[in-house]
């Protein structure tokens, strides 16, 4: 990594963002969006919401955030809203995540009041689902399980 990248998310930290904004949005059932930018410090920061439909009035006591227009840097599939690059959604803020230059706290989390809720040196730590790679079954592993099925039984 060049000096500058130590303040930016990798490759693989941006797919895991990714994920997690797609997970959130077959958990819900409501369209999750993520999108990352830059901080006034330097560090880039990712953020997650649920737009709003266009008949719905803000709450005014839930934190809101603007997402999207020309220069957004979307993360995931946005939960299959149609692209437009030039609208700008209002959403309901759920957490962002922001690089840290601090020891130990590579990743700063903010809740939704936008106040610092944890930290840690693992992405994975600060989000709400695991990805974790899990490993296949061996064909011929797969092959000795059916033979444990008595002929002319079928499993539904």
């Amino acid at each position: 990594m060049h000096d500058d990248d130590v303040f930016r998310f990798t490759e693989e930290e941006r797919e895991l963002l990714a994920k997690t904004a797609d997970a959130l949005t077959a958990y819900s059932g409501k369209p999750v969006f993520a999108e990352t930018g830059m901080a006034e410090n330097g560090m880039e920061w990712a953020a997650f919401g649920i737009p709003l439909s266009p008949d719905e009035e803000a709450d005014e006591e839930t934190m809101h955030i603007q997402m999207g227009g020309e220069a957004a840097n979307w993360l995931g599939s946005r939960g299959g809203v149609e692209e437009d690059p030039q609208a700008i959604y209002d959403c309901v803020f759920l957490w962002a995540i922001q690089i840290s230059d601090e020891e130990g706290a590579r990743f700063v989390k903010l809740d939704q009041e936008g106040e610092v809720s944890d930290v840690s040196d693992d992405l994975a730590d600060l989000l709400p689902f695991g990805f974790t790679e899990t490993e296949l079954p061996d064909e011929d592993e797969d092959d000795a399980d059916d033979d444990l099925i008595p002929p002319g039984v079928t499993l539904h």
